[in-house]
């Protein structure tokens, strides 16, 4: 795996396609929870809360998944989460017409309260 200094070295090594996608989901994020912190975990771009992550974007080649470290636990009324991990879940997103802000400022919202 691949050490970044910073976010956004992070998010410059990705793909075009993915950098705008990472951007919309940051305005999602920082909109939904101002008071997460931009950082990079386990080679991926992550929100911290007092040191916690909460939610992460990991890049693949084809996509970027939208995740929370505490997945399982969100109500996700929308059935948009997958992943059978114990904790972790994520909405896959392929194209800016796959970001629903609302629904996704639920979860970040929703993922900061736990």
């Amino acid at each position: 795996m691949k050490a970044y200094a910073s976010f956004p070295e992070w998010k410059k090594d990705q793909s075009p396609k993915n950098i705008r996608l990472i951007g919309a989901l940051t305005r999602v994020i920082e909109t939904a929870a101002p008071h997460l912190v931009k950082a990079v975990k386990w080679g991926q771009g992550c929100w911290v809360d007092e040191g916690e992550p909460k939610v992460f974007i990991h890049a693949a080649s084809d996509h970027v998944q939208f995740g929370f470290y505490s997945g399982s636990a969100l109500k996700d009324p929308k059935h948009l989460l997958v992943g059978d991990a114990k904790y972790v879940r994520h909405v896959k997103v392929r194209t800016p017409r796959d970001i629903d802000p609302p629904a996704f400022a639920a979860l970040v919202v929703e993922a900061c309260g736990l």
